[in-house]
């Protein structure tokens, strides 16, 4: 398959999503998810870490995810101690997910364009550069608001490239086959990280001081730099020429397939619900009355449910069928709605676990299926969209959240969510059951 001619209008029905084929191996189609995948469960949620290069990528991840997680503990805290308040932390993570929804097209299309080892070796090299600068900053006595929105808006700018890079470069380490596999024991990590990430914030600031989570959050990414020097990935990709307008045609060409547009508005419903810290407290501490303990039982039981939702997805079929995207995106707005009415925190957290456990088998079912839908030369520009809707949208549907919460209710805005996730399900119902078998599947050439 060829890449679209430079400044080209990308025809959807001519750009046709592939799959890697062998003589004697032919892929199922997307509409059908696999039996005998299926029926292997558990003993397959993990069977990406059988490739060295992925299992150490994976402990990198693990490591490094916490280490960002640290590193937000302590910069809020930071930002508290200059005197900021709610506004400022707003501007914070304005700084940190605007470069997301904004620079996602761009870096996207650079994705498709660059080796995405060397990309990834840079995005590495800049998160070490400012968290190192943010923790001398910060010991040193120097450290004043405004430097800290400056760095988290260069932190989001390196993040903006760096997680379509990491995403894609999963079907490089991996191969296809396994990349449903690997991007749900990501979503593993991504919660491990929720839970030694803050604890090891209030660790350190206890010990150290906060620039120790700074300096902390910048060792963490040696070691994804040691994979990504030591280890080829197993499939590299060859870099490719500049287009003109390379952007433009990968937003054109998300929005023009049905099965990529509908996951993008269902990923971007689904924010609302993993933004935790905008209707979460309130919920804990308006409507259950339980305080600070409250709010954390709530946010592991989600966590639990979430580890869950990612073992489950590991373990299902190498190939996501679409009708699975829509029925899980139904079955997490579900959960959400029926979680916001109850009126008992323990009955709640038990719905948390669900909600946390629909979500996570949703959104990494739905990430691999539009990776492996989408065209190899594609990739980096529709997953360059992806992270425009999740987690670019964050900062717009948590305001969006907050907002209900606090005019209506709590529990309104917890709702909210649920109402995003089934609305998009009901709306994509059609489009990702009738997936077309034959299209979809073809050979790469």
């Amino acid at each position: 398959m060829t890449a679209p001619d430079r400044g080209a209008r990308v025809d959807p029905p001519a750009v046709t999503p592939a799959v890697a084929t062998s003589a004697h191996t032919v892929p199922p189609a997307p509409g059908v998810e696999n039996n005998d995948h299926a029926r292997q469960g558990f003993r397959a949620a993990f069977g990406s870490l059988q490739v060295p290069v992925f299992r150490w990528w994976f402990i990198s991840q693990t490591l490094s995810g916490s280490g960002n997680l640290t590193q937000a503990v302590g910069q809020a805290w930071l930002v508290l101690r200059l005197g900021g308040g709610g506004l400022a932390l707003g501007v914070v993570s304005a700084c940190t997910w605007g470069p997301l929804l904004i620079g996602g097209p761009w870096a996207g299309a650079l994705v498709d364009r660059l080796d995405r080892q060397r990309l990834l070796l840079g995005t590495q090299t800049g998160f070490i550069f400012v968290s190192t600068a943010l923790g001398v900053l910060t010991i040193t006595g120097s450290i004043r608001l405004w430097m800290v929105y400056l760095c988290a808006l260069a932190a989001g700018c390196v993040s903006a490239l760096d997680q379509p890079a990491r995403q894609v470069y999963v079907i490089d380490l991996v191969g296809r086959e396994r990349t449903a596999n690997a991007i749900s024991l990501n979503e593993v990590v991504i919660n491990a990280s929720r839970v030694l990430g803050p604890a090891s914030g209030g660790i350190l600031i206890a010990t150290t001081g906060i620039a120790g989570c700074f300096f902390f959050n910048a060792g963490t990414f040696v070691l994804p730099l040691l994979v990504l020097l030591i280890f080829p990935p197993t499939h590299r990709v060859a870099a490719r020429p500049r287009e003109r307008g390379a952007a433009r045609v990968g937003l054109r060409y998300a929005w023009s397939h049905p099965e990529i547009r509908y996951c993008l508005l269902m990923a971007a419903a689904s924010g609302m619900l993993f933004n935790t810290g905008v209707a979460l407290p309130l919920l804990a501490t308006h409507v259950f009355h339980a305080g600070a303990s409250g709010y954390a039982a709530m946010m592991a039981a989600f966590g639990v449910g979430a580890i869950g939702g990612a073992v489950l997805s590991a373990s299902g079929s190498a190939f996501p069928a679409g009708r699975t995207v829509r029925l899980l995106a139904l079955c997490s707005g579900i959960a959400v709605l029926i979680t916001a009415a109850l009126p008992v925190l323990g009955i709640a957290l038990v719905g948390l676990a669900l909600c946390g456990l629909f979500s996570i088998w949703f959104i990494s079912r739905a990430n691999a299926f539009v990776q492996l839908f989408a065209a190899p030369e594609m990739r980096g520009r529709v997953m360059g969209a992806w992270t425009m809707a999740l987690p670019g949208m964050a900062p717009v549907t948590g305001l969006l959240a907050g907002l209900v919460a606090q005019e209506i209710d709590p529990q309104a805005g917890f709702a909210l969510a649920g109402v995003g996730l089934v609305l998009t399900a009901a709306i994509a119902w059609r489009s990702l059951g009738a997936t077309p078998p034959a299209a979809v599947l073809a050979a790469e050439a």
